[in-house]
């Protein structure tokens, strides 16, 4: 019996880079995530309903998900994501909405243009094949996307995303 490898899209780019920690408030889901964009898109629904009154979004702003958890080790009912929008420091957490800092330092930033069912193929080929190329060894720090533009107004319908994967200093 053979295995199939798991499908790979390779990146547009990759760079290092390193990054100051940020404040982010989020919209936490316990529980299986992947390929369901309906969940991402109720998540990312009840965010902006909070920031939009504060004055938290708008033009520039940074919404991203943050992955808690690795889905090769974690089950997936304890899968741990959380869709967040960059906010000011000083941000106060309410009701559904908490507020965290994400880490700053040296990141991969993969760029990628992704139909919505590509992400994971785009972890895997950041994982699976950059990475063990590239000589960087990941860090235990939070991996997370961040969504570049509105894909409703791609002629294709593509998400133009980054994936920040933290890494030690070589």
């Amino acid at each position: 019996m053979s295995l199939t490898p798991m499908p790979a899209k390779p990146a547009d780019a990759v760079r290092i880079e390193d990054a100051q920690p940020f404040t982010v408030a989020y919209v936490r889901h316990v529980g299986p995530y992947a390929g369901d964009a309906a969940l991402f898109g109720r998540l990312f629904g009840r965010l902006c309903q909070w920031a939009g009154p504060r004055g938290l979004l708008g033009p520039g702003v940074r919404l991203l998900t943050v992955y808690h958890d690795n889905p090769e080790i974690t089950a997936q009912e304890k899968l741990r994501i959380s869709v967040c929008a960059a906010v000011p420091p000083g941000t106060k957490a309410e009701g559904e909405v908490g507020v965290m800092q994400v880490d700053g330092g040296r990141y991969a930033v993969a760029t990628f243009t992704l139909d919505p069912s590509e992400y994971g193929a785009a972890w895997n080929w950041l994982m699976g094949t950059w990475f063990p190329s590239s000589g960087y060894p990941p860090d235990d720090r939070l991996c997370f996307e961040t969504y570049l533009n509105d894909p409703d107004q791609h002629p294709q319908r593509k998400h133009h995303v980054e994936i920040w994967e933290p890494v030690r200093p070589l």
